[in-house]
């Protein structure tokens, strides 16, 4: 792995510098080792803020300092955009994921048009539903398939995907709705069904900078489309652009 991420040193600046990136609480397990050898082959050092796509957008659009923003919302990304704090011709379509049902390790496969049945009295762990992108794609595959009705009572929403699947690891969740890429990340939960693919929104992944960024963070940006990351990306359950 580390002669993969090794691949991406780009040309950058001679200078150190430091670059702050706001980012989808699901890119953590994938972002945080690319990030780590890139800062220590090149000097500079990055810093990752995660957290829901909503509350990080929100921050950036009132002034937050940082480089750059990974959203894991088209929608957000596109709010963040028309505030004008972005720089232009740097957003780029960076990635896509899958939406699945996730239980404790071990757990049996769930025919999801009996996810009803399956759930009994559990609880269904969800980011928010309202704002968080893992939560809406997740309340809108279950309103296609038809199933958002009978189980809405049962779900407990949380800040971010990774806090949802978290709560099904520690067994405080019967299942969870979660990216294909947090099932990768987390040893205790097994993925137990794959939603359909037009049961809801395609997930992308766009990235873009902010007005503020330096050369520093277009080097970083770069990196993080070049083939070697690619190759993290999709062995953390991401699927590439």
């Amino acid at each position: 792995m580390r002669a993969l991420i090794l691949a991406l040193l780009l040309p950058v600046p001679a200078m150190a510098d430091a670059v702050t990136v706001f980012a989808a609480a699901s890119l953590k397990s994938a972002l945080d080792p690319i990030a780590e050898i890139w800062s220590a082959e090149t000097g500079h050092t990055v810093t990752i803020s995660y957290g829901g796509t909503a509350t990080l957008a929100k921050q950036i659009i009132a002034g937050a300092p940082a480089d750059m923003f990974i959203s894991a919302s088209e929608p957000w990304m596109d709010d963040v955009m028309a505030a004008g704090v972005m720089a232009e011709g740097s957003r780029v379509d960076l990635l896509g994921n899958t939406l699945v049902l996730v239980g404790q390790a071990g757990a049996d496969p769930v025919v999801l048009a009996d996810l009803p049945a399956q759930l009994g009295d559990g609880k269904l762990s969800m980011a928010f539903v309202d704002s968080v992108p893992a939560g809406q794609y997740g309340k809108a595959a279950l309103e296609s398939l038809g199933l958002w009705a009978a189980v809405a009572g049962q779900v407990v929403q949380s800040e971010n995907v990774r806090v949802a699947l978290a709560f099904v690891a520690r067994g405080e969740a019967a299942l969870g709705v979660v990216y294909a890429s947090d099932a990768v990340a987390e040893p205790g939960v097994a993925v137990v069904a794959t939603f359909p693919e037009g049961s809801h929104p395609e997930i992308i992944y766009p990235a873009a900078l902010t007005a503020q960024a330096g050369p520093a963070a277009e080097a970083f940006l770069a990196a993080l489309q070049a083939p070697a990351a690619d190759a993290v990306f999709l062995a953390n359950g991401f699927s590439l652009r």
